[in-house]
């Protein structure tokens, strides 16, 4: 069975970064690429720059796929016999996705959950803390920082590692020991 990784933090906190890296680190066969699962969808020139960023960050060492909704799907079909890891970047953004798209966001998230029970190459996982900061003013809004609190509280549960990312140090919160 494959390791289930959670990296959170806040916003810039050098989160995506450290989950590339401890991605590469799983591959059993360096020759092998990781795959890297964005989730983004650019729908102005902001988004753009920032997944231009993440792409050039990234080199040969990854195959990337783009999968803004059916992420349960694509972590079955990316399950492969080489035990390529994977790295989903991010979960907020898969989850606003949902929430675009008029999703069933409890159903997608009890599939999603249902899958990582039967993954046997490692994923990684790249979500945002959005719960630290003030309450905020919108039901909406308060209702999408729920649901995301939520959600990382059940991957976190499936996780045999969850790391906390602030201001570019990357700390263990969640040891392997303690998988549930």
């Amino acid at each position: 069975m494959g390791k289930i990784i959670l990296v959170t933090g806040g916003a810039r906190s050098g989160k995506s970064k450290f989950a590339e890296d401890y991605t590469l680190s799983l591959r059993a066969d360096a020759s092998l690429p990781a795959i890297y699962i964005a989730t983004s969808e650019t729908f102005d020139s902001e988004m753009e720059e920032r997944v231009s960023l993440h792409q050039k960050r990234r080199g040969l060492e990854w195959k990337s796929v783009e999968e803004p909704l059916e992420l349960a799907q694509m972590l079955k079909e990316t399950d492969n016999h080489l035990n390529q890891p994977r790295l989903v970047d991010c979960l907020t953004l898969w989850l606003n996705n949902l929430i675009y798209y008029q999703r069933d966001i409890d159903s997608e998230c009890a599939i999603l959950i249902d899958v990582l029970d039967r993954q046997h190459a490692d994923v990684v996982f790249v979500t945002n803390e959005i719960g630290s900061g003030v309450v905020p003013e919108h039901p909406d809004t308060r209702a999408f920082r729920d649901k995301a609190g939520l959600l990382n509280q059940r991957i976190a549960r499936q996780a045999s590692e969850v790391y906390l990312s602030v201001s570019g140090i990357a700390v263990r919160i969640k040891p392997s020991a303690d998988r549930a």
